[in-house]
């Protein structure tokens, strides 16, 4: 039973996968920690989709993440059972079916019965010709559809999930769907919430993206690392939600990690676009106004959630091969380790690229060179030279023959050319098949979602609005100048100029980064409301492209977009086509931008001289000249 506050009902749903792979500690965590009435485990990335697509190819029964029903809900089948906890999960992948009977397995063998439903509906590989026959491009690149896919599946929403626990399900298997839908299908079911409750649906889906990375929210990748405690024992985090949209974000009581409205900001800015029109297929969300406050150690009280209609179409994420791949890593070490790790690799590329010349198998589509230790990955912003390094090594070709001759001209290198050549430990790297990503709209009518609970399907009444005029996504810095026009920073302007001093730009604020596809995005959150002129100054399109000239396609302030969230004292930055084909279709070594934003925090920014006096807002940055 949903827990209670001050008289009214509070639902407590803990989150205990952020990724398929995340730590075994979190589930057993939150399960005895007796906070939560529902468990919640969001497991599928874009990545995800593609490795489980790939696992149903070889066998039928796969597709699912087997770690949902192998790990947890092995070990905790009769706690769960004993203490009511529902569970949502998106763990049925690309085989929600195949997860419920593995499921039904492993409950029986602990001697619980459960009534487990599977949500369907999303797997729209079946209909793929007709969508590609209807001429539907790729939203972004606007290319045509491959002509073969490896899955396309639609982006649903929580009411699927509602109807299951209100038709008493226990436990609820999806396949895709955004994120944030465990978390708001609960809240729906508890709270009766209306499909056009949009503030509440805003709410309840922001609550959602708080929680659905794990260990995140509460003190994982936090940018003032040094201050979370007991990493080992990191709690993940729970939300006790009202049936007015607030909610409270916290952990297991006796866990290590951080609750605080930094750390809870940071997450609110992750993998999101445009914070006043977050699209989901539940509703538009608008963050922009959002109120993080202290409500007790480890508490974060949320609120200002707005939302608007949601648009009429289904996000569809479909993925498909493009030949083949392989990474390799050495270790070089000695003086002019970078140097020597970059002609190794300039080598070792030219080798086979003759090699491929004479055999007409063709040169690569796309190569990669690294030196990590150099720092190879930070492009003209390196400035490290470093003793002993990592040179990575990576190709594209069409040709899986192609692949495995570079996998061969690896170990070579150890004994022709540069001295200090160590660590291949893996062996020859392996052609992988490069699987990207197709993204498109599919129109909601034309997507019928069922929820079968024990063996009983019935069609869903998705919401589907009336058509509205599409919102125009603008430079929010245009729409929210103002909320920041009162504060007054003598100087600010003249920058750079004897009565300033420069400091990093983490010294002013927090950061937080992520994918969005091919796409990056940064959340830059102030540190002090009064650093925001400054900020909105500095870190304007054109010098956020320049920063980042070596990863964007092309280096111009078109291919960054910058949008403000005042109430947060924030900026979001998306990098458009950014990742060198994003997931595990880029041969990069950070493929999802995760140190994007630590790149960011290291811009050189100018601020005036007195804030670093004696009693100045930054008198106590330890890197201050």
């Amino acid at each position: 039973m949903a827990g209670q506050e001050q008289g009214g009902k509070v639902v407590r749903i803990g989150c205990a996968s952020g990724f398929w792979g995340d730590s075994e500690i979190s589930a057993p965590q939150l399960v005895l920690s007796g906070q939560i009435d529902f468990l919640v485990f969001d497991y599928l990335a874009e990545i995800t989709m593609s490795l489980l697509a790939r696992a149903r190819e070889k066998n039928p029964d796969l597709g699912y993440a087997p770690d949902f029903v192998n790990g947890p809900m092995r070990r905790l089948a009769r706690e769960i059972k004993d203490r009511g906890i529902r569970v949502v999960s998106n763990a049925g992948g690309v085989n929600p079916a195949a997860c419920r009977a593995a499921l039904e397995t492993v409950a029986a063998e602990a001697g619980v019965d459960f009534s487990i439903a599977v949500v369907e509906g999303d797997d729209l590989l079946s209909q793929a010709d007709d969508y590609r026959n209807a001429g539907v491009t790729e939203m972004f690149s606007g290319d045509p559809m491959p002509a073969r896919l490896m899955s396309m599946n639609a982006y649903l929403g929580a009411r699927a999930i509602a109807d299951a626990l209100d038709a008493g399900a226990d436990i609820v298997i999806t396949g895709r769907g955004v994120d944030s839908a465990v978390t708001l299908g609960p809240l729906l079911h508890v709270f009766g919430w209306q499909d056009d409750d949009y503030d509440r649906l805003s709410a309840g889906s922001l609550a959602g993206h708080i929680v659905e990375c794990g260990a995140q929210a509460t003190g994982g990748l936090f940018t003032d690392w040094e201050s979370v405690p007991d990493w080992e024992n990191i709690g993940y985090p729970i939300v006790e939600c009202t049936s007015d949209g607030h909610f409270t974000v916290t952990k297991p009581d006796g866990t290590g990690g951080l609750v605080t409205p930094a750390t809870v900001g940071e997450q609110v800015l992750y993998e999101i676009g445009d914070p006043a029109n977050y699209l989901l297929p539940d509703v538009t969300c608008d963050w922009t106004q959002l109120s993080l406050e202290q409500a007790g150690v480890n508490r974060v009280s949320v609120s200002g959630a707005r939302g608007k209609p949601p648009t009429g179409s289904y996000k569809v994420s479909a993925t498909y091969p493009d030949g083949f791949r392989a990474m390799t890593t050495l270790m070089i070490g000695g003086i002019d380790a970078g140097r020597k790790a970059q002609r190794v690799g300039d080598a070792v590329l030219g080798r086979v690229r003759k090699m491929l010349a004479q055999t007409n198998l063709g040169d690569f589509r796309d190569t990669s060179i690294e030196v990590i230790g150099a720092e190879g990955t930070y492009g003209n912003h390196a400035r490290v030279a470093s003793r002993d390094v990592v040179l990575k090594l990576a190709v594209h070709h069409d040709s899986r023959d192609a692949v495995e001759l570079f996998s061969r001209e690896i170990a070579p290198s150890a004994t022709s050319f540069a001295p200090g050549i160590t660590g291949f430990y893996a062996g020859r790297p392996r052609p992988t098949p490069v699987v990207r990503l197709f993204s498109c709209l599919a129109p909601k009518q034309n997507v019928p979602v069922t929820v079968d609970v024990a063996g009983v399907r019935h069609a869903v009444d998705v919401h589907v609005p009336a058509p509205a005029p599409e919102t125009e996504s603008v430079d929010s810095t245009e729409r929210t100048a103002a909320a920041a026009d009162d504060l007054v920073v003598p100087g600010w302007e003249a920058m750079p100029s004897p009565n300033t001093k420069m400091v990093p730009l983490v010294a002013l604020a927090h950061g937080r980064s992520g994918d969005k596809g091919n796409h990056a995005n940064i959340g830059i959150i102030a540190r002090r409301r009064e650093f925001l002129p400054l900020l909105r100054a500095t870190l304007t399109t054109a010098s956020v492209a320049g920063w980042f000239s070596h990863v964007l396609e092309t280096p111009d302030a078109s291919q960054v977009q910058r949008y403000e969230l005042p109430s947060m004292n924030a900026f979001n930055f998306l990098l458009l086509n950014a990742l060198g084909g994003g997931g595990i279709a880029s041969l990069r070594y950070d493929p999802q931008g995760k140190a994007y934003a630590q790149m960011l925090l290291d811009m050189p920014v100018y601020v005036p001289a007195d804030w670093l006096a004696p009693g100045g807002w930054l008198d106590d940055w330890k890197a201050a000249a």
